[in-house]
C-alpha cells in the first residue's frame, strides 16, 4: 500500500512501518517526589503502520504485560497517537497497532509513561519527525501531568525534572556505572489515583525541609557517583509514609535494606514495586533477594524479583518502507531485548 494518499497538502511523508523500543522508568526515588526519574532495562514496544478505511484500526497486544488493555480507538497509544498527527496537520484516522511491553501494568515502573513516549515517538517518526524531541517531552508531561517517568523513558538515565503546569524543563544525568537495581514486584496491582488520593494535602515545613534537603543531596550524589550517600539521601517523609499502608511489608523492607547489602530501598513511583539500589562490585545479591522475599512473605505477601540495570537509552526507532525485506518481522525481532540489558537479568 502506497502512504501518500493519507497526506494532506504541504504535510511531511508519511512512512509505512514504524517500531519503537521503549525503557521502562522508575520515579521519586524517594525524596524527589515527582521530580525525579530513572530509565530501567525494561522495555515496551510500539509498532504503527497506517491502515485504509476499509481495514479500519486494529490493535494487536502480544504477551501476558498487556492483557486487558484496550483494542480500539480508545487506546492510549491511538489516543495519544492522533494528538500528534493532528497537532502535525496529519490525517491518520486509521492505524494498525501492535504492543507488546515486559513492564507490568500499575505497579509503579511507568507503564503508562512508556506507552505514551511510545506512541508519541512512533508517531513523529512516522509522519517525517515534525517534532523535537523537547516537543515530545512537553507533550508527554501534560498527558501524564508529571515529568519524571515520561522523561526517564524519553531521554535515559536519571532525570531532574520540574514542571509549572506550563512547561517542563529536565536535565537529565548518567547513571552511576557501578549502580544496578533491584525491583520487588508483589502481585497485586496499585494504582496511581489511589496511591495519590491517600497523600495529605498539606506537610509541616519541618517535613518539606526534610524533602528539600534529601532530594538535592540525593541529586548530587548520583550525579557525583557518591554511592555511600544514598542511604541517607533516599529517605522520604513526603509519600512513602502514608502509601505504606498500601504495600505491607515496605516499611521493614525501606528501614533494614541497607543492612542486607542494598545502598537504599524506595517506592518505586506510586507503586507497590519497591526498589533497592545495589553496588554491582560489592553488594550480596543473594542477600538481598532473600530479605525482600522473607519480608513480604512475613506479610503474606509473594513477589517476582528482578535485577535491571538503569538504562542510559531513551527510545529507539527501526523505520521501514512496505519493499523492505524485514517489513514483516515482528516488532522484537526488529528491535529485540539489547544484549547489555540481559546480563543481570
Amino acid at each position: 500500500m502506497k502512504l501518500e494518499q493519507h497526506q494532506t497538502q504541504g504535510a511531511p511523508t508519511v512512512k509505512d512501518r514504524v517500531v519503537v523500543r521503549v525503557p521502562a522508568s522508575t520515579a521519586n526515588l524517594g525524596p524527589g517526589f515527582d521530580s525525579l526519574g530513572m530509565a530501567l532495562s525494561l522495555f515496551s514496544w510500539v509498532d504503527l503502520r497506517p491502515s485504509t478505511p476499509e481495514e479500519g484500526t486494529t490493535v494487536t497486544l502480544l504477551g501476558d504485560q498487556v492483557e486487558g488493555v484496550a483494542t480500539d480507538k480508545t487506546n492510549l497509544v491511538y489516543v495519544v497517537a492522533q494528538e500528534v498527527f493532528a497537532r502535525a496537520g496529519v490525517k491518520l484516522p486509521e492505524l494498525h497497532i501492535t504492543l507488546r511491553s515486559d513492564i507490568p501494568l500499575t505497579r509503579g515502573l511507568g507503564s503508562s509513561a512508556s506507552a505514551i513516549v511510545g506512541a508519541l515517538f512512533a508517531a513523529n517518526e512516522l509522519i517525517g519527525s515534525p517534532f523535537t524531541v523537547d516537543e515530545l517531552f512537553q507533550m508527554a508531561t501534560a498527558e501524564e501531568n508529571h515529568p519524571d517517568n515520561v522523561g526517564a523513558s524519553l531521554f535515559g538515565g536519571i532525570i531532574a525534572a520540574a514542571w509549572d503546569g506550563t512547561r517542563a524543563e529536565a536535565v537529565r544525568l548518567n547513571p552511576p556505572e557501578a549502580l544496578e537495581a533491584l525491583v520487588v514486584i508483589p502481585e497485586f496491582e496499585l494504582s496511581t489515583k489511589k496511591a495519590r488520593t491517600i497523600l495529605p494535602q498539606q506537610l509541616s515545613l519541618k517535613d518539606a525541609v526534610f524533602n528539600v534537603s534529601h532530594s538535592s543531596l540525593l541529586t548530587a550524589a548520583l550525579a557525583t557517583g557518591r554511592l555511600d550517600l544514598l542511604r541517607h539521601a533516599m529517605r522520604d517523609k513526603l509519600h512513602q509514609p502514608y502509601r505504606a499502608s498500601l504495600v505491607p511489608g515496605m516499611d521493614a523492607i525501606l528501614r533494614d535494606a541497607a543492612d542486607h547489602g542494598a545502598l537504599g530501598a524506595v517506592l518505586s513511583g506510586a507503586g507497590p514495586t519497591l526498589l533497592l539500589l545495589a553496588d554491582s562490585g560489592s553488594s550480596d545479591r543473594e542477600e538481598m533477594v532473600r530479605f525482600v522475599t522473607d519480608a513480604m512473605a512475613a506479610e503474606g505477601i509473594s513477589v517476582t524479583t528482578q535485577w535491571l540495570l538503569p538504562w542510559p537509552h531513551g527510545p529507539e526507532a527501526v523505520v521501514l518502507d512496505s519493499d523492505d525485506p524485514k517489513f514483516e518481522l515482528e516488532l522484537s525481532e526488529l528491535l529485540p531485548v539489547p544484549a547489555a540489558a540481559e546480563v543481570v537479568r
